[in-house]
C-alpha cells in the first residue's frame, strides 16, 4: 500500500502549481493534505476514483484537512472528540478492516511562543486520541506535525532552539510519543540521514540553500514496522514550502 501525506500551504494555490499532475503521478491508494485553507467544494479537485474527506476550519482560508483514498473506509470520524480544538479542521480518521489512518496538522506554536501552552494540551490530548485507537488496532499517523525532532531533523538546530517547532517542550512531547509504542517510519529506515528535509521557509532562499527543517512524517504503530518497506521525502516536488511524504507499507 502506497501512502502520501503533504501540506500543501493553500489547495487552490496549488493546484494552479500542477497539483493534480503531482496528485496522478503518485497513483497513492491514500493521499492525505495538510493546510487545505478552504471549504470543501471552493475549488474541483478531480480525484477520480477516490472517495474523498474534507475536515474545514470555521475560519475560512485557514487550517483544514483531507483524505483521498481509493478504498471506502469503514467508518469516518472529523477531530479527535474535544470541542476546543475541533474547530480549526486538524483531524481526519479512517477506518479500515486492519488499520486506523489519521492525518493531523498540528498547531503551530507561532511567533514568540504565544500559542505553545495550548500546543501542549493540544499534544496530551492528541496522543491520547491515538492511544485509544491503537488498542483497537494499529495506527498509520501522517500530516504536518510542526516539530523537527532532533538536531539531525533541521538545518540550523543552534540557532532555532527556541523558535516554534524546536522548542524542548515540542521535542520532548515527540518523544513521549515515540516512547508510547509508535515509530517515525523515516527515522527507523534511515537513522543517520542528513539533510533531507519536507519544509523551507519562502524566506532568504531557504529552499534554494536546503536550509530546511523535516516536520512532516508517517509515523506507526510499532507492531507495523517491520511491514515498512520504504519512508520518502520528496524533495524534488514543489508547489508548496513543503514538500509530500510517502509511506509503503504491507498493511
Amino acid at each position: 500500500m502506497k501512502l502520501v501525506s503533504w501540506n500543501v500551504n493553500g489547495l487552490r494555490a496549488c493546484l494552479e502549481k500542477d497539483f493534480m499532475g503531482i496528485f496522478n503521478n503518485f497513483d497513492a491508494d491514500i493521499f492525505a493534505l495538510q493546510e487545505t485553507k478552504m471549504q470543501e467544494g471552493q475549488a474541483e479537485v478531480p480525484a477520480d476514483g477516490y472517495f474523498q474527506y474534507w475536515n474545514s476550519a470555521d475560519k475560512k482560508g485557514y487550517s483544514g484537512t483531507a483524505v483521498f483514498s481509493k478504498i471506502e473506509p469503514k467508518a469516518v470520524t472529523y477531530g479527535i472528540g474535544i470541542d476546543k480544538h475541533d474547530h480549526e479542521g486538524r483531524v481526519i480518521t479512517l477506518e479500515f478492516d486492519s488499520f486506523f489512518f489519521v492525518t493531523c496538522y498540528t498547531p503551530n506554536s507561532q511567533n514568540e511562543l504565544a500559542r505553545l501552552d495550548y500546543r501542549m494540551e493540544w499534544e496530551e490530548d492528541f496522543r491520547a486520541y491515538i492511544l485509544e485507537l491503537d488498542k483497537k488496532k494499529p495506527v498509520v499517523l501522517c500530516g504536518d506535525l510542526n516539530v523537527a525532532h532532533k538536531e539531525i531533523d533541521l538545518k540550523n538546530p543552534k540557532t532555532n532552539r527556541r523558535n516554534a517547532g524546536f522548542t524542548d517542550e515540542e521535542r520532548g512531547k515527540m518523544t513521549t510519543l515515540l516512547e508510547s509504542g509508535f515509530c517515525d517510519s523515516f527515522r527507523f529506515l534511515y537513522p543517520d540521514a542528513t539533510e533531507i528535509y519536507s519544509w523551507w521557509s519562502y524566506r532568504f532562499k531557504a529552499r534554494e540553500k536546503n536550509a530546511g527543517w523535516r516536520i512532516d512524517y508517517f509515523i506507526t504503530s510499532d507492531s507495523l514496522k517491520e511491514k515498512i518497506f520504504d519512508a520518502k521525502i520528496h524533495t524534488d516536488v514543489f508547489g508548496s514550502d513543503h514538500c509530500p511524504v510517502s509511506l509503503e507499507i504491507d498493511i
